[in-house]
């Protein structure tokens, strides 16, 4: 259970749902309100099945060429800091700086606005150390991933409760912790990746 409660936290604080507000009203501003929430959770379901095909066969795909567990965790640790570090010092327009647009179909708001290369990072990161534990993965993916859509679908709520300041200080918070993460997962690929060398 603490397992599961780990990676879904962790899972989460990839998505930052609440730093991906803004960018979401910003590309469904034009969008008629009525419209506004389907288009979310059309984009949202098709995010999560995307990630848990991911989850599922990414494994698959690192054998295939030929790649190390110590490679995907510092690999991964570098995305997940850099993508920490944005969501510390945002730029205008947000993480991915994402103009607003017509009604969006799979990118930008399903890939990568959710279903991004740091949370695939973290979902092979998670196969490759314990593939024996991919019901527990599959829980935490789902679990992060509802957290995310209840915010994003409530997204007119939270904007108005938190303001743009409350927003901005809830994303630097969770972009510190990130930072925690990243370095930890860049230390153990390190550790691993040394460890193989000695032995």
């Amino acid at each position: 259970m603490i397992e599961i409660l780990s990676a879904a936290t962790m899972l989460f604080l990839i998505m930052d749902p609440l730093g991906n507000l803004p960018i979401y009203m910003s590309v469904l501003k034009t969008i008629d309100p009525k419209r506004r929430r389907v288009v979310i959770i059309r984009e949202l379901v098709i995010a999560l099945v995307i990630l848990m095909v991911f989850l599922h066969s990414g494994q698959a795909l690192l054998d295939f060429l030929k790649i190390k567990q110590e490679t995907v965790s510092i690999a991964g640790g570098i995305i997940l800091f850099i993508i920490a570090i944005k969501m510390i010092f945002p730029r205008p327009g947000g993480i991915m700086g994402l103009p607003a647009g017509e009604e969006p179909f799979i990118v930008p708001l399903a890939v990568p606005m959710i279903a991004g290369p740091s949370t695939m990072a973290a979902l092979i990161l998670l196969a490759n150390q314990e593939p024996n534990k991919m019901t527990q993965w599959s829980v935490a993916l789902f679990a992060a991933w509802l957290i995310s859509a209840i915010i994003l679908t409530m997204s007119n709520t939270f904007h108005r409760v938190l303001g743009e300041k409350g927003l901005n200080a809830i994303e630097r918070l969770m972009g510190m912790i990130l930072v925690m993460i990243a370095i930890q997962m860049l230390l153990n690929g390190i550790g691993r990746y040394f460890q193989h060398q000695l032995s």
